[in-house]
């Protein structure tokens, strides 16, 4: 896929519209925290990937000032959630307790 504005903000909007119906599930289920929704793990690698996107998008010099603060905003969100993207393909017995706690939500 070519590294484009008109990609960047598809991406984006796809982000946007499934963090909206990630809300609206949890409220659906009775107020279910974010934070306990098992979506989060993929919603956080998704993210992960549209900042990526965005970050090469500006190094590349092609971003007007909008798409920059946009990129600027993911990097934002993403700095919270890192801890929940998936670090690697490690299989779980390779993981250490804090990060089997940290995926298993305990």
């Amino acid at each position: 896929m070519a590294i484009t504005v008109q990609n960047f903000i598809k991406m984006a909007n796809f982000y946007n519209q499934m963090t909206m119906m990630m809300s609206a599930i949890c409220v659906q289920k009775g107020g279910l925290a974010i934070e306990n929704y098992v979506g989060r793990f993929f919603a956080a690698d998704t993210l992960e990937f549209v900042y990526e996107y965005g970050r090469r998008l500006v190094e590349r010099g092609a971003a007007t000032p909008e798409v920059r603060a946009l990129v600027e905003r993911f990097r934002v969100q993403y700095e919270r959630v890192r801890d929940l993207t998936t670090p690697s393909q490690r299989p779980i017995y390779e993981m250490t307790l804090e990060e089997f706690e940290r995926l298993m939500n305990i």
